[in-house]
């Protein structure tokens, strides 16, 4: 039995008018099996409820306590400038003694960094004071 692997006759120069999808088709899978990988990893799998945002309004009492950070990371106390940082725990350990404890409200620069504030919020710390706010503006009417 002999297999002959002679041509077609007349098929030598035809022309083939059909596309090749095969290639198409495997990029495509490629991307989905990218993707349905990939995709598990960036959404996380911890459950957790995030805090909704709302404006509140503070009105700030008199015995409350404004410290403020401006642009070049000075701290003040109500309006009078702070030496150092330990003369600020010191002060807040005087004001952390009172009963009812005032509460601290920190008034942070935009433009400042926030080393002037964190050196606020470690003071408070280290003096004891349980309320620590912090003052914002309020965003535009309707917007």
């Amino acid at each position: 039995m002999a297999i002959s692997a002679a041509p077609a006759e007349g098929d030598d120069d035809a022309v083939i008018a059909a596309i090749n999808t095969t290639p198409l088709v495997d990029v495509m899978l490629v991307l989905l099996i990218i993707f349905l990988i990939t995709i598990p990893v960036a959404t996380t799998s911890v459950a957790v409820e995030l805090p909704k945002e709302t404006v509140e309004v503070r009105e700030s009492k008199p015995e409350n306590l404004v410290i403020s950070v401006d642009k070049s990371n000075a701290i003040y106390i109500q309006d009078s400038r702070v030496a150092s940082t330990g003369a600020l725990v010191e002060h807040l350990k005087k004001v952390s003694a009172l009963r009812p404890q005032p509460e601290v409200q920190i008034r942070g620069d935009l433009t400042a960094q926030y080393e002037g504030v964190g050196k606020i919020l470690y003071a408070c710390q280290r003096a004891g004071i349980a309320k620590v706010a912090f003052i914002t503006e309020p965003p535009a009417r309707g917007g």
